[in-house]
């Protein structure tokens, strides 16, 4: 495979292939982008619904507690999903053109990534009218870029799997299901702790989940205006950068023969 010359030109490419999936998402779609505000907005629409009319709650601010987990967690699923194929999505590409071929995951997270920056700006003016600015929302940057490395990560390995068992894909779609119920999108995590109160590994668990970590530092810092705990911070950072580094190292280790099954 022929390297490129210079970090300009994996970073045109790798702009290139973001536009290209950002915008082949809601080609043909008569409201577009529009699409991206809403799914999540229908999503936090149904479940306030139920879990207020029909399994009533008594948490402050319930819609916004469903959105700052329904975004997170859509973005990881959507992205995810969309990293696991797009190599076999991309065959043609692959086999034709030299470049890195870890670009193209990538540039699947990313693109859905735009979408969900689109959201937390949804996100963002909502919190911002009905609970107010703070300014410890200068960790959501840090936040977003951490949950980008993590999935990031899983896509590369799934991405490259996919290449050889073509069911990965139906793997990954199984597990963001279960992913629905075991991150903590319409419970609060105080509510995880008296379930696994006295199942020790089971709370082990869910302490180093990524994305119920995200979840949480998004909720101590727009719902309730606290700074996150630090050492959820550095379990998401640990999480995260050993995701990338493991995705990565795999998928370089393994693509050499991907032309060959595509």
């Amino acid at each position: 495979m022929l390297a490129f010359g210079s970090t300009h030109d994996i970073l045109y490419a790798l702009t290139s292939l973001t536009a290209k999936e950002f915008k082949v998402r809601y080609r043909n779609m008569s409201l577009g982008i529009l699409w991206s505000l809403a799914n999540p907005i229908i999503m936090m629409s149904v479940l306030t619904f139920v879990f207020t009319f029909v399994i009533r709650n008594d948490k402050q601010y319930f819609p916004l507690f469903l959105l700052m987990g329904i975004l997170p967690y859509n973005f990881f699923c959507l992205a995810w999903t969309t990293g696991t194929t797009s190599i076999a999505d991309n065959a043609v590409l692959v086999k034709k053109i030299p470049f890195p071929r870890e670009l193209i995951p990538f540039a699947g997270v990313l693109a859905n990534a735009l979408h969900y920056l689109i959201q937390l700006g949804l996100l963002l003016l909502a919190a911002g009218i009905v609970i107010g600015p703070s300014p410890l929302w200068i960790w959501l940057p840090v936040i977003f870029v951490l949950q980008i490395l993590f999935v990031s990560g899983l896509s590369l390995c799934s991405a490259a799997l996919n290449v050889y068992f073509r069911d990965t894909r139906y793997v990954v779609e199984s597990a963001a299901l279960v992913l629905f119920w075991l991150v903590p999108i319409f419970y609060s995590f105080a509510e995880i702790e008296q379930m696994a109160e006295g199942y020790s590994f089971l709370r082990t668990v869910l302490s180093y989940n990524p994305l119920a970590a995200t979840i949480l530092c998004i909720r101590k810092i727009l719902l309730y205006g606290e700074l996150f705990e630090w050492d959820t911070l550095v379990k998401l950072a640990t999480a995260s950068l050993a995701s990338v580094t493991i995705g990565l190292t795999y998928f370089r280790r393994v693509q050499r023969d991907f032309a060959d099954y595509l």
